[in-house]
Parts: C-alpha cells; sequence; structure tokens
C-alpha cells in the first residue's frame, strides 16, 4: 500500500499532471486513464532527481469500450486534445480493440489490456475521477516501477521485441538506477 499513496501523493503535487489528467477526464470517455510512459517516465525522472521532464514521444491516453472499437473514433479523440493542449503527440487507444492486433481473444477491461502490455513498470494507469482523487490500475502491482526495474509482463511473450524496444527506448541510459531483470 506504500507505493499506491506515494504514486497518488506524487501525482498530486504535480500541477502538470493534474491538469493532463482534467483534461483527459472532460472527453468522458468510459473508462479512460493516462498510461505507461507517461507514468513511467515522470516517476523515474523524479526518483532520479531529475529537475526536467524526460521528454515523451506520446502521451497514452486509453479506454475501454467495445461498444464503438473504430479506429476513426480514436483519432477524433487525439484532436481534441490537440486541440486543447498542442505540447505532446497524443495517442488515445481503445482497449477494446487492441486484442485484434495481437491475434488475442477480446479482452474483458482496461487491467485485463494492460496485462498483455511489455513490461510490468509500464503497465501503470491513473486518472482523475469525477470526485477529483487519483485512482490507479496496475495489474503487476507498483513494485517495479517504484524499485525501478524493467520486468517483462508474464502475458507478453516476445522476448525480442521486449529486449529490442528497452535498448531503442534507451532507458537504461536516460534512468541509469533502472535494472534490467531477465
Amino acid at each position: 500500500m506504500k507505493y499506491l499513496e506515494r504514486l497518488i501523493e506524487f501525482v498530486k503535487s504535480n500541477l502538470n499532471m493534474l491538469v493532463e489528467l482534467q483534461l483527459v477526464r472532460s472527453l468522458n470517455l468510459p473508462d479512460a486513464y493516462i498510461a505507461a510512459g507517461y507514468v513511467r517516465n515522470q516517476l523515474w525522472d523524479y526518483l532520479h532527481g531529475y529537475k526536467e521532464r524526460t521528454p515523451l514521444s506520446d502521451v497514452d491516453v486509453i479506454y475501454f469500450d467495445p461498444t464503438d472499437i473504430n479506429e476513426s473514433t480514436e483519432k477524433i479523440y487525439e484532436q481534441r486534445l490537440i486541440s486543447q493542449l498542442n505540447i505532446y503527440k497524443w495517442s488515445v487507444k481503445n482497449q477494446a480493440r487492441m486484442h485484434i492486433h495481437k491475434n488475442d481473444p477480446p479482452y474483458s477491461s482496461i487491467e485485463d489490456a494492460m496485462m498483455r502490455w511489455p513490461e510490468t513498470a509500464t503497465a501503470i494507469a491513473i486518472r482523475l475521477n469525477a470526485k477529483n482523487e487519483i485512482e490507479v490500475v496496475a495489474p503487476y502491482g507498483l513494485e517495479d516501477l517504484f524499485e525501478m526495474r524493467i520486468r517483462r509482463s508474464p502475458y507478453f511473450h516476445d522476448q525480442e521485441y521486449y529486449l529490442k524496444r528497452i535498448a531503442e527506448k534507451k532507458w537504461l541510459t536516460i534512468w541509469p538506477r533502472v535494472q534490467l531483470v531477465r
């Protein structure tokens, strides 16, 4: 529980994150969160004592709506986010359709979809609910995130892609205290 409380306090103390979470909440997407590198990178920057944020390649917004799995719907939401805050490349993905790309059976929820993401420390999502409370989804917990470990998720089987991804993203160079668990 200590990591959950620490993550919530970290987010609450970050005005930019709160503004961005409010922006995503304003879309009124079902079960919507900001996830992945957005959370991981900012926390690892903080744990490394960096004053400046490591630039993000994109900001992953995820939601779950099995009633509309059209990719064009996601693009509409991306454009709405860009029109409100044009400092990021926004990536909006309905997790109810992501199983198609991976030839998996349909996912049942946000958490079910996130369990198939490559790394445990990336499978983290946050949102601001209607009561202005921070909610967290972390199917593998928060230990690897806070202990700065990169570990392949148990449901992600492509070891070659996983290692290539780590090398291309240069995580071990950007955050030298991060450890790769093989």
